[in-house]
């Protein structure tokens, strides 16, 4: 009676069958080589030995930060009419520029001045664009990087380079090594937490992604434009059994899962499906009180203003309070900051909706004494150009009036978190076409984040396929210019 024989009775993964055909010599074998690389796992865990994958865990040395907030501007933000100025551009106003456009995704041609004013704020004098007034206010505490540059002009490959160090296969988010290297301070709510309001941007859940890594590392998302608890966080209440019912049934399966679990060696899928079946549990409560922004005093709520992102930053500021690891802010569905038509308009209201809640957020943290230790990065995918888009059939509506994208030079800040305040790294020529002066790969970028974790980026790795995978692949140096 073949349905009765235990090799038939479930679904096998490839170790099942190596030990369960030929009696098990082809696993004696393939045991011996993976002894011989020092590649063989320990034996499955009983129950009660049970690691929890998310438990905080030791840096290689003492981190100046311990969480991450990372403003992520999905599009594309023009350096030249934010963080970047460039008077020069004013002198060739409508004319060709005296060295040849570089090439990027659409053709360009003349200089396209910036259509706002700059002026200098704080002590350190840094000059910053009018529609970043208030970010402006806190200059002296932001590391300015003029000198970003990445691969490509084109979104989808830059996307997956900054979330994910790698622009064509599907690799672990930053947010992902972190949690694998320092696990998180609270149990009851997800390490790792990527809000967008209004849906996914381009990429998907492949921007917030745990690829080879345990599946308790995956970036959690959130729709930030629900303000509804139940909205916001689906099935975070049981309408049907109260806690102490649903904890009786959760032991049951969680009982089930791990018998499961022991007859499978160190099976990472199982592993992060029943860590994850715990954290909803334990969601339900903490999650609730995370996200109600309403606790906060009225004169909180009036810093950081209305509207969605004012709301989603507070919320960060309300996670990483509790413990959250890391956490990431994208401005919305789509590439909203991809201003091939409208510019001038366009970032204005763009930036209008983050200014005040980014400048709220830096002065929060420092009543707070969460400054120090929160590492703050404000940026996109790439740059764009200082030369006007021209019409392209089918790309733009043909107006003359936005920018292309730019890798080759553009720029990003930091503040918080062990980083230099009041600086500014690097530079892009008198145009703001590429980097020239300290250029800072988005390797560089990551190494540097790491650093500021407490990580050696080198010796954070995780062995799949055969190899030693990392953030930064074989790349990446530490900016140590920008270290305070």
């Amino acid at each position: 009676m073949l349905h009765n024989l235990p090799f038939l009775s479930a679904p096998q993964t490839r170790r099942e069958l190596l030990s369960r055909s030929g009696m098990g010599l082809a696993a004696f074998g393939l045991a011996g080589v993976l002894a011989d690389q020092g590649n063989l796992l320990p034996v499955a865990r009983a129950a009660d030995d049970y690691i929890n994958p998310m438990a905080p865990k030791a840096s290689h040395f003492p981190g100046k930060a311990k969480h991450v907030i990372h403003f992520f501007l999905n599009g594309g933000p023009s350096h030249v009419d934010t963080f970047d100025p460039k008077p020069a551009l004013a002198k060739y106003a409508g004319k060709n520029l005296p060295n040849e456009n570089l090439r990027t995704e659409r053709k360009t041609g003349a200089a396209f001045p910036s259509p706002y004013k700059f002026q200098k704020y704080g002590q350190s004098g840094i000059e910053v664009s009018e529609i970043f007034a208030n970010v402006a206010q806190h200059i002296d505490d932001i590391c300015v990087i003029r000198s970003m540059h990445a691969n490509v002009p084109n979104h989808e490959p830059s996307l997956m380079l900054m979330n994910c160090g790698e622009q064509t296969q599907v690799r672990p988010s930053v947010g992902s090594w972190v949690t694998y290297g320092l696990g998180t301070d609270n149990q009851n709510l997800p390490g790792f937490i990527a809000m967008c309001p209004n849906g996914y941007p381009i990429k998907d859940t492949e921007n917030w992604t745990s690829a080879f890594l345990p599946g308790a590392y995956q970036g959690t998302y959130i729709d930030s434009k629900h303000t509804e608890i139940d909205k916001l966080i689906a099935n975070i209440r049981n309408s049907e059994l109260g806690p102490q019912q649903q904890r009786r049934q959760l032991d049951l399966v969680q009982e089930l899962n791990r018998r499961h679990a022991d007859q499978r060696q160190n099976d990472a899928a199982l592993e992060a499906r029943i860590h994850s079946l715990e954290l909803a549990y334990r969601m339900q409560i903490e999650a609730s009180d995370a996200f109600d922004i309403q606790q906060e005093p009225k004169h909180i709520l009036e810093k950081y203003g209305s509207g969605t992102h004012a709301r989603q930053t507070l919320i960060a500021r309300r996670l990483v309070e509790r413990g959250v690891r890391y956490v990431q802010l994208w401005h919305g569905a789509g590439q909203p900051w991809d201003q091939h038509d409208d510019l001038e308009e366009v970032h204005r209201k763009l930036a209008k909706e983050i200014d005040q809640p980014i400048a709220a957020l830096i002065q929060d943290l420092k009543q707070r004494g969460l400054f120090d230790e929160t590492l703050i990065i404000w940026g996109g995918e790439f740059g764009r150009t200082p030369t006007v888009e021209l019409p392209t059939p089918g790309s733009n509506a043909g107006k003359i009036n936005g920018r292309d994208h730019n890798h080759h030079g553009f720029t990003m800040w930091l503040a918080g978190g062990g980083v230099k305040g009041g600086y500014v790294h690097g530079a892009t020529d008198e145009f703001g076409f590429a980097a020239v002066e300290n250029k800072v790969h988005v390797h560089d970028l990551h190494a540097t984040m790491m650093q500021l974790l407490g990580f050696d980026h080198t010796r954070l790795t995780y062995r799949y396929a055969g190899r030693d995978y990392r953030l930064t692949d074989i790349e990446g140096n530490v900016v140590k210019e920008i270290l305070a």
